[in-house]
């Protein structure tokens, strides 16, 4: 695993030290751009710089599909018990409540925590998730608190796009939540939910990513996506669905990173995992999801 930062200096005869065609300073933008230019092919942790010029350290995927995925958040669920309280950074961690129904506004805002390195410890959010112009997501399930040396051994599921859809959203997801809030009472089921979009599976596949939650969720989604913004039958908002798109109203049960207010069953509901555990925590019965998936961070790569 490697961990980089490439900086460019100017010799005291003035010529550069890789190539007279290379800028004075050059710190790539993304981990696309760090590949194209030094063909660069080992995962691991690297910087990069914002086009405003903060420094920060993430995690390159060099290899899947072509490689020149950009680590930019994490999706962590710290405690299923609790529901919208401290730690749920992609929900609120201000409680079930209805005046705050955009929850922490993580989804749209330019707020960062955690830490590349803990991605799969803690909730995570670097400035690539607002700066980087890309075309194509990727999605990464990795077993809590495993060391980042051993994610792309211990992850069972990976997926990602192909359709550079994100070019109809200014090339991020910071973007497309702009156009489409997570935010409780935006609009309603099924006639406000935002795109979904085919997946390619590089770990995994459809079958056993819908075999991750429960009977009732299955029955009412169809696999092989992934789909933004979802709104429930109670006008709560969720962010992301794993690997789904629904194709009724229950959508708290396999989508992740809800809105700040959940009118039904509270405390049942909200939290980053809104309600993976409503008929027992990792039973994979009802509506509940299996413990693997429930017990595992979401990563989220931009290309």
């Amino acid at each position: 695993m490697a961990t980089w930062m490439i900086v460019l200096f100017v010799s005291m005869s003035g010529s550069l030290s890789l190539s007279e065609r290379e800028p004075e300073y050059f710190s790539p933008r993304s981990c696309k751009e760090l590949m194209l230019r030094y063909k660069t092919n080992e995962d691991g942790l690297y910087y990069l710089t914002t086009a405003s010029g903060v420094v920060y350290q993430t995690y390159c995927d060099m290899t899947t599909a072509g490689g020149g995925w950009t680590l930019v958040a994490s999706v962590h669920e710290n405690n299923m018990y609790g529901k919208c309280t401290t730690g749920d950074r992609w929900s609120s961690q201000q409680g079930n409540s209805p005046n705050v129904p955009e929850g922490d506004g993580s989804w749209s805002n330019t707020v960062t925590f955690g830490t590349a390195e803990a991605a799969t410890s803690d909730d995570f959010k670097n400035p690539g998730y607002y700066d980087i112009t890309a075309k194509d997501v990727a999605v990464w399930h990795v077993p809590n608190n495993e060391q980042v040396n051993r994610w792309k051994l211990t992850s069972f599921l990976r997926y990602h796009t192909d359709t550079q859809f994100l070019n109809s959203y200014k090339g991020n997801l910071y973007n497309l939540f702009k156009q489409f809030p997570v935010k409780y009472n935006i609009g309603s089921c099924p006639d406000n939910h935002g795109p979904s979009i085919p997946v390619v599976y590089d770990v995994g596949d459809a079958t056993s990513n819908h075999n991750l939650f429960g009977p009732n969720p299955r029955a009412r989604s169809k696999p092989g996506f992934i789909t933004f913004r979802p709104i429930n039958t109670e006008r709560a908002a969720m962010a992301i669905c794993l690997g789904v798109k629904p194709t009724d109203c229950d959508t708290e049960h396999s989508c992740i990173g809800g809105g700040g207010y959940f009118p039904e069953g509270s405390p049942r509901q909200c939290g980053d995992f809104p309600a993976f555990d409503w008929n027992g925590y990792g039973t994979n019965t009802g509506w509940s999801a299996s413990k693997q998936v429930t017990e595992a961070a979401v990563l989220i790569f931009y290309r």
